[in-house]
């Protein structure tokens, strides 16, 4: 039988103060709801590229460079099983995507072959060619590093510009080599393309005492070592010498934040090493107290401290002539980690306020006409039962944009079709109950007959109908990118609102005008 029970009313009394609740901050700009009471949600919407402006951007991820990297590590690969092997060879060597090596004893290639195939990777072939070793990296090998570089790429530039504080970016993969990377409402994405653009390879040497004066009057770098520019251009030294063999990378990195020394009140970058790296960083700086220890990021020496003592705590600071701005980008640079190869940007496009503002109204026009041509419809459609679906359509409309809010979701264009689209859809599950009760009518039943099996008969096409539109938006957000996601969301967010209103909280409207007012006749 058809009633009103407390529950239901206070269910959805709770469901509609709690949308109210989050669609209050959306009122309010950015500046302007953080003055809002603390007892208020500071969530709101946030736009996407296309409503509110911004910087897309188009980046290049050099994968070749990886595989040079791969077959220098080969040559060393061969160099170690060779030698273990005390097999003679000469003219080792690395080559675009592989490495060649003569074997000095023809009796030896077969051996020679056979222990280096033994310590590298699958997917390297080994032809013999008389004395010389051909190894290149098979095109399966050479897709998958490939793939590998560029889904490591991706996430690390997510990482950085997750750190930056944009909200809501959206990085993708485009083609075997690009980025598509948009950040909504950054109009200079400089201090951001800095950020994502350096590979920001970290590694620990010691410094050689030779100074690069001295080595500029010898006429010749020490054997094992490299000069490097110092990374601040102001600083007193502008070269090291630095010795090639690398102590420690970033990779053992577990921590890096940007603080104040108390000591000398400048700014410095302390780092936390993993367990490893903490066991490796007390050795090395056991092993070379009072030496120079030189910190590199990407080949440029960035602090080059003395070791006073042995540091075992797995700590250290990196100081320099750092800006609050500076020391954050370098410890944002290294929570991050470093690219596997480095990156170049394409292409850079900046969206302006005027096309968010003219998306804005168009989406805003196509939103109310719809939502008006839908309201007079159902009123002149279905007189007052009309009346109470378009107030069903409104707060539809209310908890749609509250439940957007509570998960700081992204509105783009898209989007707001899917609203537009919910706001159509809104009634159907209403137009389906109408039907039904005025066929019940026709049938002889009586007023609270009629609308409590009007309702009840159909709720299980309602629900096959939402389920199966719902499971299609959920599709498109699994599998699809950008703009379909975003009309994914307010779709499948929409289809369950819309089954709220309809089923809850119309029958709760009617329920109670039909009980408490007793009406003799529906006008329907």
């Amino acid at each position: 039988m058809l009633k009103i029970s407390k529950w239901n009313i206070t269910f959805v009394l709770m469901v509609l103060i709690t949308a109210i609740y989050y669609v209050i901050p959306n009122l309010y700009g950015k500046s302007e709801v953080t003055a809002l009471p603390s007892f208020v949600s500071k969530k709101q919407v946030n736009l996407g590229l296309d409503l509110q402006g911004g910087s897309h951007l188009l980046l290049e991820v050099d994968t070749r460079t990886v595989l040079k990297e791969k077959s220098d590590d080969l040559v060393d690969d061969i160099r170690k099983s060779l030698r273990k092997s005390k097999i003679k060879y000469s003219n080792l060597g690395s080559k675009v995507t592989g490495a060649v090596v003569n074997i000095t004893d023809p009796g030896s290639v077969d051996l020679a072959k056979k222990n280096i195939e033994e310590n590298i990777e699958k997917g390297i072939l080994i032809k013999v060619d008389n004395n010389k070793l051909n190894l290149n990296f098979s095109k399966d090998y050479i897709i998958q590093s490939r793939e590998k570089t560029l889904e490591q790429s991706i996430e690390v530039v997510r990482k950085r510009v997750d750190e930056s504080g944009t909200k809501e970016p959206t990085i993708q993969k485009q083609g075997e080599e690009r980025i598509v990377v948009q950040l909504p409402g950054i109009k200079d994405p400089e201090r951001v393309k800095a950020l994502i653009g350096r590979t920001a390879k970290l590694n620990f040497h010691m410094l050689d005492p030779t100074t690069v004066e001295l080595a500029e009057q010898r006429g010749k770098l020490p054997p094992g070592t490299f000069k490097a520019f110092n990374a601040d251009p102001t600083g007193y030294e502008k070269q090291f010498v630095v010795k090639k063999r690398i102590l420690l990378t970033g990779e053992r990195l577990k921590n890096a934040a940007a603080t104040v020394d108390a000591q000398s009140g400048r700014y410095v970058v302390a780092f936390e090493f993993d367990k490893k790296g903490a066991k490796k960083f007390a050795k090395i700086t056991t092993d070379n107290t009072y030496q120079r220890l030189a910190i590199l990021l990407d080949n440029k020496v960035i602090s080059a401290p003395q070791i006073r003592e042995p540091i075992t705590g797995g700590q250290g600071n990196i100081s320099g002539n750092f800006s609050p701005e500076t020391a954050n980008d370098l410890a944002v640079l290294l929570r991050a980690g470093s690219l596997p190869a480095p990156i170049k940007v394409l292409e850079e496009r900046t969206v302006g306020p005027s096309l968010g503002i003219d998306s804005i109204e168009a989406g805003k026009k196509a939103l109310v006409i719809s939502f008006f041509l839908v309201i007079i419809f159902m009123i002149i459609r279905y007189k007052a039962f009309g009346f109470v679906a378009d107030l069903a359509i409104i707060f539809n409309v209310i908890l749609l944009v509250s439940m957007l809010s509570a998960i700081e979701a992204t509105l783009t264009m898209p989007g707001i079709a899917g609203i537009v689209l919910t706001v159509g859809m809104a009634v159907d599950a209403n137009v389906l109950v109408f039907e039904r009760i005025k066929e019940e009518i026709r049938s002889g039943r009586s007023i609270i007959n009629a609308i409590d099996l009007g309702y009840k008969f159909a709720v299980k096409t309602i629900l096959d109908a939402n389920f199966t539109t719902l499971i299609a938006a959920l599709l498109l957000y699994n599998y699809g990118s950008g703009p379909i996601k975003g009309f994914a969301v307010t779709l499948s967010i929409g289809i369950l609102t819309s089954m709220f209103t309809a089923l809850i909280l119309t029958k709760l409207i009617v329920s109670f005008w039909v009980l408490k007012l007793k009406p003799n006749k529906l006008y329907i």
